[in-house]
């Protein structure tokens, strides 16, 4: 595995407004760019295809964002990458970010992107129901795990390869940051935040169904939590916090 050959991968669903616009940009810093196309409907498959520059892995249908994650996991472990950069192709992103993240990389095993650690000129508000979740589950995390985490959903992160081997993410959907950080925590890896804008483009988007009800979505990734931390424990793991069993969320 080469030290510095790293992987900056965009899950991507119906982004066909956005992706060469964010693509563009995302070349600009990074040589090597997967794109996991998660079945989009939009058009965006046909415009991915007009594209030499990048690499393209497509899901017959939309399995998820978490699984278009694994699959660009599993790609980076195979093809010998040593970092991989996730970056959303909603434009909410900052792509010049990219070499910083990489190289505060070099002192850790995940390096997320937190957008409340500072706040910049120009920031978004957040919509509040989003802001309320976040703070809920950041704090539920923080307590069951022994973390310090400001934002625990900022999709904007730099992982060593090597760390993401020890993590065996399952969660197909969008509360797999959440099970990514139940594991990193039973593995004890080493994570930093670094502070990015807050940049919402479009507040209408929706999660899906149920989901855009953000009381069903917070009962969705408590349980996404509590099921990992629980299998991790049936598994003999030992738990980053002293009986923090017993403050498993959502019990």
């Amino acid at each position: 595995m080469t030290e510095h050959r790293s992987l900056t991968v965009l899950p991507v669903f119906n982004e066909v407004k956005h992706v060469h616009a964010v693509l563009d940009e995302v070349r600009l810093h990074s040589q090597e760019v997967l794109v996991v196309d998660d079945g989009s409907t939009d058009g965006t498959a046909d415009e991915l295809k007009r594209r030499s520059d990048i690499q393209v892995i497509s899901h017959e249908g939309n399995q998820g964002y978490g699984a278009a994650l694994r699959t660009a996991f599993q790609y980076a472990a195979r093809e010998g990458y040593w970092a991989v950069v996730t970056v959303d192709c909603d434009g909410q992103h900052e792509p010049q970010r990219i070499p910083r993240f990489l190289a505060a990389l070099q002192g850790a095993d995940i390096v997320s992107g937190s957008r409340y650690l500072k706040q910049y000129q120009g920031d978004s508000e957040p919509p509040g129901q989003r802001r309320w979740v976040n703070q809920v589950v950041t704090a539920e995390l923080n307590e069951l795990l022994g973390l310090s985490l400001t934002d625990a959903f900022c999709g904007f992160k730099a992982y060593r390869v090597d760390a993401l081997r020890q993590l065996e993410i399952q969660e197909p959907g969008y509360a797999m940051p959440l099970e990514l950080w139940v594991r990193a925590a039973f593995q004890h890896l080493e994570i930093i935040e670094l502070p990015v804008p807050l940049i919402y483009l479009d507040e209408k988007r929706s999660f899906g169904g149920a989901l855009d009800d953000a009381m069903t979505r917070l009962d969705y990734y408590r349980s996404v939590i509590c099921a990992s931390y629980k299998q991790l424990c049936r598994e003999g793991s030992v738990a980053p916090v002293a009986d923090a069993a017993k403050h498993c969320v959502g019990q």
